[in-house]
């Protein structure tokens, strides 16, 4: 570009290049700081929209203010489903190169793992599962923790929970497990009897309750919290074997919950507690960091085991399947926009690169097409062209079109005439590998039946009699605020089935449901004298007014 070319450039007058949004050149009376409308249009009047004399009425020309105002009218895309309340921030994986002391290339040639030292840039977004955008962050219920790897080989997402098991183990159940702890549909309240009706019916959910109803269910913050895959999957190496495999986040801030007082009077302050630590920790230098651990399994049904591996409801003991470090994460960015970064980010179970793979596991395969499906809806067929969802290197498709397609995923030097594949008139061609395919042998008749190992109370009653008293203590005292409200038969049921995890923990609920109804019966329904107090000092304090 010549001298002459620039100038004009500068001057606005260019017509020899095809611009973009980041094209620096202005009109005249425009400067950097000058606001336009999305065409380009310097603004001069963003305070008064035309009318006819000062008082109106207004023309149906005010371009400017229709453009304003319709975006506006569509600047919130759907909440997510689950997930809706989060926060995220940037940072990167570094691989140790190694799977515990082995070289990690044994188990999967995946080169996210390879080299020691090498870092990928990831984002990451935490959030609550079952409650909306603006809840509190104090609220009992699992935790997402979603991470975003951009590889070289395009991107991974490793899409789980703080906790390490869910309270399913088959796709099927998935929107009635979200329904009953979403709030009721006639009264949009969230309902503990509706929630102990679906886990009572379910009794492989016993487990995850026995978490969530503990200190556990209420994390101090996203700093200080575990992270799990939840589900198994597969490692492929480059001899095409597989082996089963679970991920384990652990902080190295150390790990921190709440009791249900400490959450609310957190939540009395501060019901943005978690997002707000999380932006001030990184904004500070403090930057948090975790240690990635798998478990690794052999890729066969385990007979000797009282479980099923690829039941979500069940941990792997450590013990028989030692955590194996693989890497280290650290978070050192914050978002610069909340809405574009963290609320348009897209994660699925189904978004895995080469050495890594599915499992037979019910409840990953039914979340693989769920999340996926869940982003098209929710931000559009094409979200991965969205900045924060496009992988980090090479693209090029044969998808066109579609909502806010913005761009076009051409490769240079393609026939721009071709968009299928195969061509011989100069289109796109399939990748090669000299890796070995994996190719696992399927066979059995279609049926639908759960696993045969089901073995719903063992694990659930170990970490019962594992939790320490004061864990023990909160998880009872929950547990029966919660039930009390609920009909006899869920109660008794719940009880039922707490004794089948340990004979301690039954009794103890029951004998506190018992102590709560005596004092329903001799006071009335707990906190309503306090509820009285209340609303009467409310009056009292409160000022009479006219109506306006």
């Amino acid at each position: 570009m010549n001298e002459e070319q620039e100038k004009a450039m500068e001057n606005g007058t260019s017509i020899t290049r095809s611009g973009d949004s980041l094209d620096k050149r202005l009109t005249e009376g425009e400067d950097s700081t000058t606001i336009t409308t999305r065409q380009g249009h310097p603004v001069k009047y963003n305070q008064n929209i035309r009318t006819v004399g000062n008082r109106g009425p207004a023309t149906l020309e005010n371009y400017h203010f229709i453009e304003k105002i319709s975006h506006f009218d569509r600047e919130r895309i759907p909440e997510c489903v689950v997930h809706a309340r989060g926060a995220g921030a940037h940072g990167y994986f570094e691989a140790y190169g190694k799977a515990g002391d082995e070289p990690v290339s044994k188990y999967t040639r995946a080169k996210v793992f390879q080299k020691a030292g090498k870092k990928t840039p990831v984002f990451v977004r935490f959030s609550t599962v079952n409650h909306g955008g603006h809840s509190p962050e104090t609220l009992r219920d699992p935790r997402g923790f979603a991470v975003k790897f951009y590889t070289e080989d395009g991107n991974w997402d490793l899409v789980g929970n703080n906790l390490k098991i869910f309270f399913i183990r088959d796709a099927m159940k998935f929107p009635d497990v979200v329904h009953a702890f979403r709030p009721d549909p006639v009264t949009n309240i969230q309902d503990g009897e509706r929630i102990f009706d679906f886990c009572t019916n379910s009794p492989e959910s016993i487990h995850m309750i026995t978490f969530l109803f503990s200190p556990w269910g209420i994390p101090a913050n996203y700093r200080q919290m575990q992270g799990s895959g939840v589900n198994t999957y597969k490692w492929i190496n480059d001899k095409g074997e597989a082996v089963l495999v679970k991920y384990h986040w652990e902080p190295k801030q150390g790990i921190k919950n709440l009791t249900q007082k400490e959450a609310e009077e957190i939540q009395g302050k501060n019901f943005n507690h978690a997002t707000q630590d999380l932006y001030e920790a990184i904004e500070r230098g403090d930057y948090p960091e975790w240690e990635l651990y798998v478990q690794i399994m052999s890729d066969d049904d385990h007979p000797e085991l009282d479980f099923d591996p690829l039941d979500d409801t069940k941990i792997w003991p450590q013990e028989q399947f030692p955590w194996l470090p693989v890497g280290r994460m650290v978070l050192n960015k914050n978002p610069e926009n909340y809405f574009a970064e963290v609320e348009q980010a897209a994660f699925g179970t189904g978004v895995l690169v080469d050495g890594l793979d599915f499992s037979d596991d019910k409840m990953l395969q039914g979340r693989t097409f769920a999340y996926s499906d869940t982003q098209r809806y929710r931000v559009g067929a094409n979200y991965l062209q969205l900045p924060i969802n496009a992988p980090k290197k090479h693209v090029a498709t044969n998808q066109r079109d579609g909502q806010m397609a913005y761009y076009v995923d051409m490769a240079p030097g393609t026939n721009p005439h071709v968009n299928y594949e195969p061509s011989s008139l100069g289109g796109l061609n399939e990748s090669t590998s000299s890796s070995q395919d994996y190719t696992p042998h399927v066979e059995g008749k279609l049926i639908h039946e759960s696993v045969e190992r089901t073995n719903d109370f063992k694990q659930a009653g170990e970490t019962y009699r594992a939790f320490s008293d004061f864990e023990r203590d909160e998880l009872i005292n929950n547990l029966v605020n919660t039930l009390s409200s609920c009909q006899p038969h869920i109660q008794k049921r719940a009880v039922e089935l707490f004794t089948k995890c340990d004979e301690d923990y039954g009794q103890r609920v029951a004998e506190g449901l018992k102590k709560h109804a005596n004092q329903m019966n001799h006071h009335g329904p707990a906190g309503a004298s306090e509820t009285k107090e209340a609303v009467q000092e409310a009056e009292h304090n409160g000022h009479e007014t006219d109506s306006y």
